[in-house]
């Protein structure tokens, strides 16, 4: 996984997006918007949120961001 020219292990980059996600509740992001937040290339990007809306960590919303799962 490519992050700011530089190859960043992937169970390092999913910490980070899941820590981002656990300190801002609210948080919803686009692919895009995350791309750049988190200097990752597209492929990369999705790839990860894919994996975390796999794990039920994250949703896609309908319109098209990714947001935590509330759990109650």
């Amino acid at each position: 996984m490519t992050v700011a020219s530089r190859e960043v292990p992937v169970g390092d980059a999913l910490r980070r997006v899941k820590t981002e996600f656990q300190e801002l509740p609210g948080l919803r992001l686009t692919t895009a918007q995350a791309q750049r937040l988190w200097g990752l290339d597209h492929e990369s990007c999705a790839a990860l949120l894919g994996a975390l809306v796999d794990a039920r960590f994250l949703v896609r919303t309908a319109d098209g961001t990714f947001a935590r799962v509330r759990r109650h």
